[in-house]
């Protein structure tokens, strides 16, 4: 069984930052793409920041702010965010492909809160 754990969030002034991790745990025998997502009360979950087959995407909002990375040897994703503003505010979800014996599925972390405000 592989479980995503994200920790990391929490309320933070506008532009401070904050450091997002993704750990995830279990019989993994590899993962593939990774990405974060966010989710603000009322919209859709929109993609943040990814990367798929070592290409890494930002959205447009998020661009020059934000940076996504792995450690490949922790089975773990970051996300720093910097310059954070109060339209950043949203539930964050990390999401990895992994491969296990069972074949290749994606699996999404259990969200954690950030709060940009004064």
């Amino acid at each position: 069984q592989v479980q995503l754990v994200e920790s990391g969030g929490g309320l933070v002034q506008p532009g401070g930052s904050l450091r997002l991790s993704c750990a995830a745990s279990g019989r993994i025998f590899n993962i593939y793409d990774i990405g974060w997502f966010r989710q603000a009360p009322g919209n859709q979950r929109d993609l943040v920041a990814q990367i798929t087959r070592d290409i890494t995407t930002y959205a447009d909002s998020v661009k020059g702010r934000f940076t996504i990375s792995r450690d490949f040897a922790k089975n773990t994703a970051y996300l720093q965010m910097n310059s954070l503003k109060p339209e950043d505010a949203a539930v964050y979800y990390c999401k990895f492909t992994i491969k296990t014996m069972d074949g290749i599925s994606e699996y999404w972390g259990q969200g954690t809160q950030v709060t940009v405000s004064s």
